[in-house]
């Protein structure tokens, strides 16, 4: 198994209009902003964005590292409300940091998921961020792989078969771009 990594650097755009649709959000108030706009500046450096090489195919690794998992969830005890927040800002920094990369990804909607197969498996493991055991989900909850230069959307998705937004139905755990809701004309 061959495999190469090569560390990104990428300053993705926090977009408040986009952020405010992927959260649902009406308002937020000020005390909140400043608490996520914090929140943003410290992730950053936390922020790992890797492109794979497995002979002769690439990935684009995204990830944020188990301690944001847990201040978030430290957080959700506190305050469901904060929490939710905080949850949806890892999402979209991830998110961010795959649009800057993969611009395309805005326009499809969706940052397909890659078949896992052995090489990529043992190339993410070499990161600090194994698969599940025996599933297609990296163990990270704010994470994401996909082809790298972009190859398609929903159609060449791993994952579509159990995806709500594959199945026509953008309700559901998947994160969903802004402006790709069911229902909003193209």
């Amino acid at each position: 198994m061959s495999y190469t990594v090569e560390k990104q650097t990428v300053t993705p755009y926090f977009s408040l209009e986009d952020f405010m649709v992927m959260s649902q959000e009406k308002r937020l108030g000020g005390a909140a902003l400043e608490r996520l706009a914090k929140l943003w500046e410290a992730w950053m450096a936390d922020l790992n964005v890797y492109v794979l090489a497995t002979g002769k195919i690439k990935y684009l690794a995204v990830w944020l590292p188990e301690s944001v998992e847990e201040g978030v969830d430290a957080t959700w005890e506190r305050s469901p409300s904060d929490g939710y927040l905080e949850n949806t800002l890892a999402q979209f920094m991830c998110m961010s940091a795959v649009r800057e990369m993969l611009p395309e990804v805005e326009d499809s909607g969706c940052a397909p998921a890659p078949r896992p197969t052995e090489t990529l498996r043992a190339a993410m493991e070499s990161l600090g961020v194994p698969y599940r055991e025996a599933e297609s989900v990296l163990s990270r909850r704010y994470a994401s792989v996909t082809h790298y230069p972009f190859r398609g959307g929903c159609e060449i998705c791993h994952l579509h078969e159990q995806c709500p937004k594959g199945q026509g139905r953008s309700e559901g755990g998947s994160v969903l771009l802004p402006g790709y809701e069911q229902g909003v004309d193209q």
